[in-house]
């Protein structure tokens, strides 16, 4: 890595200079597309550093970001670092005493949000936050009246003013970071406890952009849409990192609710989204078809009946029949083009998926129809850098070989360890969890459990804290059966348990749109999720998807006897705000093994009803009981098919 080039803001001055009048930035505003060159992104930068600097910021302090994929918040860290200082974005959607945990933790002083939302939040949290003085706004809507806040117009009319009697500090501090300084600290979803701060580098995350821009040939040609959360590491590799280290244009959409209209209109050539993105695109598809006239349903199924037994082939670039060939560009004209049309993936190169295991099935879908979706495999601790699958390589029950510069072993009791540049330097005031992840070889403990194939690829079993056995000595592996389970467009969450029992049971979060609308279109009246989720019909329903994953089970072998006897369809949805799912969405089990409790017990006894009461918490702060009998339902379960016939 070249000197000059070692930090973000020294690789931000570079592209401002060698192409300074090329695209950088995109934010959609009011319906339009607003765009900044990268020497204009270097001018905002400079002034938010200035204005920082001026007001007191100092090198090795943290600044707190918070908000959606703003421009001037992607900006922000820039600024920080130019400074020395460390950027700690955090989940936009936490509620206050989330936020106060994080503040305190990282011991923020100065923090940056983007409206009047973030600003009530982090306001409410600053009485527990003894340490924060300094709060920035981006959008001003709503905000004339409040005091004690200032907004980022200002500051940088401050740093600019500053930058006119100072012309030598922003420069002079630019050239005082080293690669080895902590650029960002981002936060563990914490499954299991309070999260934990992983301290990352410049180095390390500049050398996992540039591993990854090498392996899939990305320039300052492509763009990607960026909105996933700015806490989540996989944002800060692929829309800050690899924006940084390619060239390549970021784009925010307008709001959350805009994402698939302004995918359509950008037409990114990159894209990266976690599983529940891609599962919830092809819900939407298949509701749109169930709406469809019968002569579109049935080219639909037709031609990705064809997709399904050549598309992935003819993507790889494998050989295939010429009468294949001839259908699958028959079904492109008709099918594919549009439908990657609709999804706004009409200019994708590439696509990944992280995050959490995707469905093989749902993986093959999307192949299918000549998206170029890929795996890879990484965590926080690790850049989110771990495997990648090349091209031509891809396989669905995989996550890709090492990526370049990344060495990976299987430890004795079958955990995955990695070694490389991309490693967290520490976690933040935590040198105990750090010493324990990290071993004497240097090697970091994943928590995963896997194996490494014939070719050299890493195959991911589940969480090796989750994995255990049934009473009769079988494997459970909960993640690999939740994922089967979500596969189906009806099916939102799933949470099954066997660990230590005889046999498996489950509860079932069924997707209110996807059944919604398989209710409305049988006329079947519905008041709300727990009425809708209590219909006898829609148990059936459920009902018909769990025997699906228990006969793909009863031919796995060992995963036969994890095949699910009972099911409960909860009389809520599973919300991170109620501490049930992480923000990432990742499920924390013990606490759900609590709370539910008596659930769980009733799925293992004779009952065929059981009545609970949930405290929930609601958008505006308020608390509240949701009560219901929950019915139970058996499922029927099949005798192991054995290896030979399964195959």
């Amino acid at each position: 890595m070249e000197a000059k080039l070692a930090t973000f803001p020294r690789l931000l001055l570079e592209h401002a200079h060698v192409r300074g009048e090329r695209p950088a930035t995109r934010e959609k505003d009011l319906g339009i597309w607003q765009t900044w060159t990268w020497a204009q992104v270097a001018d905002e930068v400079r002034a938010l550093a200035c204005g920082l600097a001026a007001l007191g910021f100092k090198r090795g302090m943290r600044l707190a970001i918070i908000g959606d994929n703003r421009p001037r918040l992607y900006w922000s860290m820039t600024a920080a670092q130019a400074l020395g200082g460390i950027a700690v974005p955090m989940y936009q959607d936490a509620p206050a005493a989330e936020f106060a945990y994080v503040l305190n933790d990282a011991e923020i002083v100065y923090a940056i949000v983007e409206d009047q939302e973030q600003v009530d939040k982090i306001l409410e949290a600053a009485p527990q936050v003894p340490s924060l003085k300094h709060i920035y706004y981006d959008d001003p809507r709503g905000l004339r009246n409040y005091e004690g806040v200032t907004s980022i117009d200002r500051l940088q009319e401050i740093g600019r003013e500053f930058d006119l009697t100072h012309p030598d500090f922003y420069n002079d501090e630019v050239a005082r970071g080293r690669p080895g300084d902590v650029s960002i600290v981002l936060y563990t979803s914490g499954t299991t406890g309070k999260p934990k701060g992983v301290c990352q580098t410049h180095a390390a995350f500049i050398v996992s952009a540039q591993g990854g821009c090498g392996f899939d040939k990305l320039d300052s040609r492509d763009s990607i849409l960026s909105y996933l959360p700015m806490a989540w590491v996989g944002d800060h590799l692929f829309s800050y990192a690899q924006w940084l280290v390619a060239g390549l244009t970021i784009n925010c959409p307008e709001s959350g609710d805009t994402v698939m209209t302004d995918l359509r209109e950008i037409g990114p050539s990159y894209y990266f989204a976690p599983p529940r993105v891609f599962e919830n695109l092809l819900t939407q598809v298949m509701i749109r078809m169930e709406d469809a006239s019968a002569i579109k349903r049935g080219l639909f199924r037709y031609f990705t009946g064809v997709a399904r037994r050549c598309g992935a082939a003819i993507l790889d670039r494998k050989p295939v029949t010429v009468g294949d060939r001839v259908l699958y560009a028959i079904g492109n004209l008709l099918i594919y083009a549009p439908l990657r049309n609709v999804l706004g993936m009409s200019r994708i190169r590439v696509a990944y998926t992280a995050g959490a295991a995707i469905g093989p099935d749902l993986f093959r879908f999307y192949r299918s129809i000549g998206i170029n979706l890929k795996q890879l495999y990484g965590s926080t601790e690790t850049c989110a850098y771990v495997c990648l699958q090349p091209d031509g390589g891809v396989k669905f029950d995989t996550v890709g070989q090492a990526a370049p510069g990344v060495e990976i072993k299987i430890a004795e009791g079958g955990e995955v360890l990695v070694r490389g540049p991309m490693l967290l330097k520490e976690y933040y005031k935590r040198p105990d969890a750090t010493a324990e992840s990290i071993d004497s070889e240097g090697f970091f403990h994943t928590g995963d459990a896997g194996l490494i194939d014939d070719s050299g690829q890493l195959k991911i079993i589940d969480r090796a804290k989750d994995v255990g056995k049934m009473n009769g000595g079988a494997m459970f592996a909960p993640n690999y059966i939740e994922n089967k389970l979500k596969f189906f467009p009806h099916i939102k969450e799933a949470v099954v348990f066997g660990n230590g029992r005889d046999t498996v049971c489950a509860f079932i979060n069924i997707d209110m749109g996807s059944v919604g609308n398989w209710a409305e279109r049988r006329g079947i009246a519905y008041s709300g999720y727990t009425d809708l989720g209590a219909k006898a019909e829609v148990y059936r329903l459920i009902g018909e998807c769990v025997e699906q994953v228990n006969t793909e089970l009863a031919r796995e072998g060992p995963l036969s006897a994890s095949q699910i006897h009972r099911f409960i369809i909860l009389h809520k949805e599973l919300d991170p705000d109620d501490d049930e799912l992480t923000r990432t969405r990742k499920v924390r089990r013990s606490f759900i093994a609590d709370k539910y409790g008596v659930l769980i017990d009733a799925l293992y006894s004779d009952k065929n009803v059981q009545h609970i009461e949930t405290l929930v918490k609601f958008e505006d702060g308020r608390s509240g009981m949701v009560a219901a009998d929950l019915r139970i339902e058996e499922v029927k379960t099949l005798p192991a098919v054995p290896a030979r016939e399964a195959a």
